[in-house]
């Protein structure tokens, strides 16, 4: 009897695996890559409603999202998704949450009523507060203000970035201590996401340091970070650094592509793209005022699909190559050279193209989706049902061609392994 039961065990141990391999080759095996979001922004007049977006992400198989406030019906709409939110605080509300009393109502009314059914992971407290503009401000201010008391709307602009950019920190440090005070601090982060051009130096990633205006205020937040165990966001486009200089920047280096790459003279640490070379100059920066230990994520990256005459690379084929090639890295859990066993959080900018926002052309054309939820282009995801209908053809999932090379080395894995189980198989049944 023991025998029968060997057998049957066996054979049901072949069947398990040849099923496993017939799944994988029709891509029913799906792969979560958790260290990738998608930035969900909302500028635009004719988006999909909510529910429709969890739809979406869901078939992509997302799990990570990011919103640029605390929209009660987005909250509502998420809940029981198993979606992560990582919401934001509008730069202009800064000022008043500097008011423990205001930051504990603002939590306690934009948050706590939300979590845990809306899974809350993290809170964006402003957005990009540090430009050139907004840094070189902190530097001349104080001897230009009586001279700008006499331009109004100018002063009143630069006036106001620059207390947001003092009350930044404060504000933070009442956020979290509201978190703490209602229980929350254990699953909800607080950090702010930061423009590249609080840096003087990027290159060579080595080199990476603050610049001299922003430096106090990177010290506080740096330390407020290290206390809170919260990572230092940045959002990193190399999509621009080669629209300033297209005939400097070979654009294989920007785009993932195969290339020589650039070694760093003082590290000797190769790098084939610009994005790792961005957070690694961050991370050396940081570690100038002393914070060695502080995990960045990238909580913006993307490519335009289309811009302007003088946006030079704003086109369909660069964006898709650069978005795939992105998927690609991420599916392999890659971390930068300096942190080779750190994979990177990164937030894909952006999930729609945004017909409201301002600015260039390219601003509102940096979506994988139309409003419609067709697909912009094509980053090489499949769709999840083939023989679907045309409104359902955009619901597509994140394995496909981003992950071929993966999926492939698993079939070949479970198909020696099924040669090998029917070999003893049948070994088994001749001696028995």
């Amino acid at each position: 009897m023991s025998k029968m039961f060997s057998r049957i065990a066996m054979t049901n141990y072949v069947v398990v695996l040849l099923l496993s391999l017939t799944s994988l080759e029709h891509g029913l095996l799906f792969q979560r890559v958790s260290s990738l979001g998608i930035n969900y922004g909302q500028v635009g007049d004719n988006l999909p409603p909510p529910d429709k977006v969890i739809q979406l992400l869901g078939s992509l198989h997302i799990n990570k999202t990011r919103i640029y406030d605390t929209n009660p019906k987005v909250l509502s709409s998420f809940a029981n998704s198993n979606i992560e939110l990582f919401v934001t605080v509008e730069n202009q509300m800064l000022p008043s949450l500097v008011d423990p009393q205001q930051a504990l109502q603002w939590v306690t009314s934009r948050i706590k009523p939300f979590f845990p059914a809306t899974k809350i992971g993290g809170i964006a407290v402003g957005n990009e507060l540090y430009t050139d503009d907004d840094s070189s401000l902190i530097g001349f201010v104080t001897c230009m203000t009586t001279f700008l008391k006499h331009i109004n709307f100018l002063y009143l602009h630069l006036y106001t970035l620059l207390l947001l950019c003092r009350y930044l920190v404060p504000a933070m440090t009442s956020i979290h201590a509201a978190l703490v005070q209602t229980g929350l601090d254990k699953y909800i982060q607080v950090s702010t996401p930061n423009s590249l051009s609080v840096l003087q130096e990027s290159y060579p990633p080595s080199a990476g340091c603050f610049r001299r205006q922003v430096t106090g205020v990177m010290t506080q937040l740096l330390s407020f970070l290290h206390s809170t165990k919260s990572p230092f966001w940045i959002n990193a486009y190399p999509y621009f650094a080669y629209k300033d200089s297209p005939t400097k920047i070979p654009l294989d280096y920007v785009l993932f592509n195969p290339n020589p790459g650039m070694v760093d003279p003082y590290t000797k640490y190769h790098y084939d793209n610009m994005l790792y070379a961005q957070v690694d100059a961050v991370i050396f920066a940081m570690a100038r005022l002393g914070f060695k230990d502080i995990e960045v994520g990238v909580s913006e990256t993307g490519w335009p699909s289309k811009g302007d005459g003088d946006e030079v690379g704003a086109t369909v084929a660069n964006a898709a190559v650069y978005n795939k090639n992105l998927l690609k890295r991420q599916l392999q859990s890659e971390g930068t050279p300096l942190r080779k066993n750190m994979g990177l959080d990164v937030y894909l900018f952006a999930l729609f193209n945004e017909d409201l926002k301002p600015g260039p052309t390219s601003e509102r054309n940096y979506g994988l989706y139309q409003p419609d939820e067709t697909m912009a282009y094509n980053v090489g995801l499949l769709s999840s049902s083939q023989s679907s209908t045309s409104s359902t053809n955009s619901i597509v999932s994140l394995t496909s061609s981003a992950s071929t090379d993966i999926t492939r080395g698993m079939q070949r894995l479970i198909y020696f392994m099924c040669i090998y189980m029917l070999a003893i198989h049948m070994l088994i049944r001749r001696r028995y």
